[in-house]
This record gives structure tokens, C-alpha cells and sequence, in this order.
């Protein structure tokens, strides 16, 4: 029985991660072809490409998509790797990941939301830069330095933002791919025979290390590609507005007033995907001309690899994090409690509690839907994900099945999200149309699902098998070795992959404005909707609610364990049992 229900859990993942893809991606063909029965169209044609192909700055629209995509993902790559190389085998490279892990958790519109308190022409920098006699931003226009602001015609704040934001995701899944033991000690086996032939740690780290971790997390990375190309809530929020990057204008379309634009913007949605795919032949060839640099590289036999640019990049780049995390958070506080704070004063003149008391008071609904949300999504994401990698062992699959479903699992996350959730939403209202929190459970675990998996999925697969042998040999059931002995031993990783869940669902903007048709408020749809407004206190309470509630699950993920621990394991008998028949398998 339980056999068969993990073999159904892993047919759960393939249908939830395959076919709201699909039927969203239907859902948007269809009108991008003219067929839109609500407002009367029922035949087939291209006249919808055909107008917008004529909307003006198309072109324009594309071209940011693809600068500030690629450009962030590239840079972020770059960054990632500076950062590896410098630090590995050192104490640094221990702390690195608890000093970016917070930052993952922070959500996209958290991390442009607090960019603006930092860049904007009345931002701390600019507060900064006139205090100290600089006069920047003083007049009303713009000075010179204006490029750099948000909604910058080059798009320079959104390929800034999105680098900030996937720098760190890079980081960690390199970092995590590192630290499998096999992985781990071969690593350190070619540094020390690099060291052995006179080469520097850096450059056994780049020739060595690096191209076996790349291939690690390709995968990943063109996931990373994509999502950059086709986000919405950095560009919405820092972007240029005349023209915006192509996956803000179908925002708009879609929810404009005049329900003929969804046409078009359903059209623009097929055109997203087509951008997001020209960046991944891009970024590509971009791999094939740095894989054949590398190699030349590689072969020449230098024992050095640019170890200074490379130590004072990585230097740079933690300093600009810790200077822009240190003033993200004064500026927020302050602006959360100032009762006036006229520019360029650098500090409130006066404080309240009066914004924090106005939020607070309309709060309620937002922080309940979005913790439900998060707990539901990421509980079901969790079981989900342990049944089916318990299936692995139980129901092994053929390689083609195994196959799909890895290709399954990234299918969302290559997938734009504005190419596939507007067709998925008008299939919704169509069968369930009255079902609100369902809609917007099965959007917001579309998302979470493949993050819970790469959690846990290494954690799991390297789980001791001995100690499932050995309570199988004491006469226990799969269900009880899996209940008893492995989810015990596994709730450190469990916890973690639940609150990294939690927290991609906290930040889910776009799936939860269009499932719930606007009518389901959380917490980040408020603070994208505050940060549109005038009021830049009232911003602020709400960016600080939506940075705790991540932060929260991650404590608690950190420390349930350690107050797990503190019972005794010997008041479980099968546990008690297997570790000590484990203690004799380790010779101990």
C-alpha cells in the first residue's frame, strides 16, 4: 500500500509540474491566433501578431527584456564565481553561505522595493552624495547622474536588482553541489594535486573545480536565464515605463480594462517565450566562447589565474552587499517610524509609530491569506517530494521516466511565467470558476514544487541506506522505516526545504494577482501596490512585514531541530534500535 502511494506521489509531481504548463500555454495560443469567444472571435488567424508587430517600441520592449535578462544573468555568473574562487577552502567560504542565504529568502519585489529607498533621487545615496557637498539631485531635474536611477531608459536599476537577486542563488546551488561528500573530497583531492604541481588555489579552483561544478548546475542557470528575461516585479517596479521590458507590457495588457488587449497581450506572452529562448541560444554561445578561452587557458600550464582580479572582485563584491544591506536597512527603519524627513537631512526629524499603527490595522487579511498559502503550499510541496524520492527506492523507474521527470521538474521554471499563468488562469474560470484558493494553491505549487525537490533531494538520496536495512531486519514495514527512521533522521533538510517553500511562496506576486483575480490580498501584492503609491513610510512597514515573514521560516526551520533533539532518540524503539545496530555496522 504504501509502495503504491508513493508511485502515485510521483505521478502528482509530473501532472502538477507538466500540466498546468501546458494547458496555460494552450490557454494563450488560442488568443494569440484570434480565438477569444467572450468577446465573439471564434476563427483563427494572425491578424493579433500582425497588430503587434506595429505597436510601437516592440522592438525597444525586446531588447530590455534581453539586455537587463542575459546582462543580470551573466554578471551574476561572473560574480558567483569570483566569489567561489577566492573563497574556497578558506573560513570565509563556511560563513558565505549563511551571510546569502537571507538574501534568497528576500522576494524579488522585496529586493526592488528596497532598491528604491537606496537609488531613487531622494534614496540614502542621493541623501548621502548632498550632505557631503556633492549637490546631486539638489535641482528638481535630473542631473547627470540620473541614468543610474530608477526607470532609467537603459534599464541599468533592473539589470542591477535582478544581478543582486540571482547572485546569491547561484552562489548556494554551487555551494550545495560542492558540499556532497563524494563531490567534496574529490575537489579537494584535485586542489591538492594542483598544489602539489605548484599551481594557487585559485587556479586549481578554476581549472579544476569549476568546470565539473558548471556542469552541475547548467541546468539551473539557463532556469536562471529565462526567469530573468521574463520577470515582471523588477521591472515593474524599477523599469522604464515608455517603453517597458516586454513581460511588464503583457502585465499590462492582460489587465487592462479593454478585455480586447488580452488578445494582445496573449500574443506578446508567445513573443516572451520566443525572447526568453533567442537568450538561451545566446547565452549558449556565450558558454561555447568562454568553454574554448577556458581551454586554451587551461592547457598553457600557468600556475596562477588571475588570482588579484579575482580576490579584489570578490572583496567588492561582499562589500557592496554589506554597504547595500546596511543601508537598506537604516533607510527602511527610518522611513517606517519618520514622522517628516525632508530632503537631504540624512536623518527623520521626528518619529512615529502613526504608519506602522495605519498598516497594522488593514493587515490582518494579507499576513493570514499569505500565511495559509505558504504553510499549505509548502507542507503539500514537502510530502509530495519525500513520497516520490522514497519511490525511487521502493519503485525504481526506467531511465526515460527518470528523464521526464527531471525534465519535468525544471519545466516551470523554463517556461516564462507571463507566457503560460494568463492561459492557465482563463482555463481555471473556465472548469472552477469560483474556486479562488484553489487556483491560487496550484499556481503558487507550480512554483514552489521543483525548489522543495533540489532541497531535498540530495539530502535524501545520500541518506545511509544501512539504517533502513537494519530496521527492515528487525521486521519493520517500508512505512514504518520511512515514518520512524529516515523522516527523524532527515528533519534538519526537511525543515529547510519547507521553509525555503514557505518563502517562495511568500514572494509569488504575479501567480497570486492572477489566480485569485485580485480578490485574494497578501502580503506582497500589498507592498508591490504601496510601492506604486506616494506613501513611502507606509512602503516601508510593509517591506519590513515582508522580509520577517521569510526570515521567520527559516529560524524555525534552523532552530526546530535542536529542540527536537532534546528527547532522548531511545524513546523510539525502532530508532534506538537501529542506531545502535548502526554503531556496530561503523564499527564503533
Amino acid at each position: 500500500m504504501f509502495t503504491r502511494l508513493t508511485v502515485l506521489a510521483r505521478w502528482i509531481l509530473l501532472v502538477v509540474l507538466v500540466v498546468p504548463v501546458v494547458a496555460g500555454l494552450i490557454g494563450v495560443v488560442f488568443p494569440a491566433l484570434g480565438y477569444f469567444p467572450v468577446l465573439g472571435e471564434t476563427t483563427f488567424s494572425f491578424d493579433v501578431f500582425k497588430q503587434l508587430i506595429s505597436v510601437d517600441g516592440l522592438g525597444r520592449m525586446v531588447w530590455l527584456s534581453l539586455f537587463t535578462g542575459l546582462g543580470a544573468t551573466l554578471l551574476s555568473i561572473a560574480g558567483a564565481i569570483f566569489l567561489l574562487a577566492a573563497s574556497y577552502q578558506t573560513k570565509t567560504f563556511r560563513y558565505l553561505q549563511g551571510l546569502l542565504s537571507p538574501l534568497l529568502a528576500l522576494p524579488h519585489a522585496a529586493t526592488a522595493i528596497a532598491l528604491l529607498f537606496v537609488i531613487s533621487p531622494s534614496g540614502i545615496i542621493a541623501r548621502l552624495f548632498t550632505a557631503s557637498g556633492e549637490g546631486v539631485m539638489v535641482s528638481a531635474g535630473m542631473s547627470k547622474w540620473s541614468f543610474a536611477f530608477p526607470y532609467d531608459e537603459l534599464g541599468l536599476s533592473v539589470l542591477f536588482a535582478l544581478t543582486l537577486k540571482e547572485l546569491p542563488f547561484i552562489v548556494l546551488m554551487a555551494m550545495s553541489v560542492m558540499s556532497q561528500p563524494q563531490l567534496s573530497n574529490k575537489f579537494k583531492g584535485y586542489v591538492a594535486i594542483g598544489a602539489s604541481l605548484g599551481y594557487t588555489p585559485i587556479a586549481s579552483f578554476m581549472k579544476l573545480v569549476l568546470p565539473l561544478v558548471y556542469r552541475q548546475i547548467r541546468l539551473p542557470l539557463l532556469a536562471v536565464v529565462v526567469f530573468a528575461t521574463s520577470n515582471v516585479e523588477i521591472p515593474l517596479i524599477l523599469g522604464p515605463n515608455n517603453p517597458s521590458t516586454l513581460s511588464v507590457a503583457v502585465f499590462y495588457w492582460f489587465n487592462h480594462i479593454d478585455l480586447s488587449l488580452r488578445l494582445l497581450g496573449s500574443a506578446a506572452a508567445i513573443l516572451q517565450v520566443g525572447v526568453s529562448c533567442l537568450a538561451l541560444l545566446t547565452f549558449i554561445f556565450v558558454e561555447k566562447i568562454v568553454s574554448k578561452v577556458a581551454s586554451i587557458q587551461r592547457i598553457q600550464g600557468t600556475r596562477t589565474f588571475f588570482d588579484f582580479f579575482i580576490i579584489t572582485k570578490a572583496a567588492g563584491i561582499v562589500g557592496l552587499y554589506v554597504v547595500l544591506c546596511g543601508l537598506v536597512v537604516y533607510s527602511v527603519i527610518m522611513h517606517s517610524v519618520a514622522q517628516y524627513w525632508v530632503f537631504p537631512a540624512l536623518y527623520p526629524s521626528g518619529l512615529t509609530l502613526l504608519h506602522w499603527q495605519t498598516v497594522l490595522g488593514g493587515m490582518l487579511s494579507p499576513i493570514v491569506n499569505t500565511l495559509l498559502l505558504g504553510v499549505a503550499v509548502s507542507v503539500s510541496s514537502v510530502i509530495i517530494v519525500l513520497l516520490a524520492l522514497e519511490s525511487e527506492l521502493l519503485k525504481p523507474t526506467k531511465s526515460t521516466m527518470t528523464l521526464v521527470l527531471s525534465l519535468a521538474l525544471f519545466l516551470p521554471l523554463l517556461v516564462p511565467g507571463v507566457a503560460f499563468l494568463y492561459g492557465l488562469v482563463w482555463l481555471q474560470q473556465i472548469v472552477l470558476a469560483s474556486a479562488t484558493w484553489f487556483h491560487t494553491f496550484i499556481a503558487h505549487l507550480v512554483y514552489v514544487l521543483p525548489y522543495v525537490f533540489m532541497a531535498l533531494a540530495v539530502a535524501y538520496r545520500k541518506f545511509d541506506n544501512r539504517y533502513a536495512m537494519v530496521a527492515q531486519s528487525l521486521g519493520k514495514t517500508p512505512w514504518q522505516v520511512f515514518t520512524h527512521v529516515k523522516l527523524p533522521l532527515l528533519t534538519s533538510p526537511i525543515l529547510v526545504a519547507w521553509a525555503l517553500g514557505a518563502s517562495i511562496s511568500f514572494s509569488q506576486y504575479l501567480p497570486t494577482l492572477l489566480a485569485s483575480g485580485g480578490t485574494l490580498p497578501t502580503i506582497t501584492t500589498e507592498a508591490v501596490a504601496s510601492a506604486s503609491g506616494n506613501s513611502s513610510r507606509v512602503t516601508a512597514v510593509y517591506l519590513i512585514i515582508q522580509a520577517i515573514l521569510p526570515l521567520v521560516a527559516f529560524i524555525v526551520a534552523w532552530w526546530a531541530p535542536t529542540l527536537l533533539v532534546n528527547r532522548k532518540r531511545g524513546e523510539n524503539g525502532v530508532l534506538s534500535s537501529v542506531s545502535k545496530e548502526s554503531e556496530v555496522l561503523n564499527g564503533k
